[in-house]
């Protein structure tokens, strides 16, 4: 069976929470980058492949590495261009922008009018703490969207976001 770097030969490949790899995964994954070979599990062959890979994570891998939990080869590998993006309670502005469009996505994924938001619910959004970033937000807009009516209210995020 092919594996990811198998099938991304000639393209690009996301690994996303490269943080979070274990120790073996690197290894194979920085032979990948560096030999531009794989083995596909229980073959006795390689394979050669060119793949350009965009990693992301949440973790500081400077720390990691000095933790013993990430390998600074593969750090130094992957570390070409890096690219910080801040976290939602950084960027508060962003937050009727993100939720707009999530609506959007969600309302028409579940095919249904897009839904509104007040301005009041808004604000409510953007003074909350986003520990989980984007992508506790989406998940936030589409319980706000599955349990709210037309009009997404204060009331429904005090009730579905911020219970007190």
């Amino acid at each position: 069976k092919q594996g990811r770097f198998d099938l991304a030969d000639g393209g690009t490949l996301f690994l996303d929470e490269i943080g979070d790899m274990s120790l073996n995964a690197q290894a194979k994954v920085l032979r990948a980058l560096q030999e531009g070979k794989i083995t596909r599990v229980g073959a006795d062959k390689d394979i050669n492949v060119d793949v350009r890979v965009i990693a992301a994570t949440n973790k500081d891998l400077l720390k990691e590495v000095d933790a013993k939990n990430f390998r600074l080869d593969l750090y130094h590998r992957i570390s070409v261009i890096l690219i910080h993006v801040p976290s939602l309670n950084d960027r508060r502005d962003d937050i009727p922008t993100l939720v707009d469009q999530f609506l959007e996505d969600i309302c028409t994924d579940y095919g249904i009018a897009k839904k509104t938001i007040s301005e009041e619910a808004l604000k409510l959004l953007k003074e909350y703490d986003w520990t989980g970033n984007i992508r506790e937000l989406r998940n936030v807009v589409e319980r706000l969207v599955i349990l709210s009516g037309k009009e997404i209210t204060v009331e429904d995020i005090k009730s579905y976001v911020m219970p007190i």
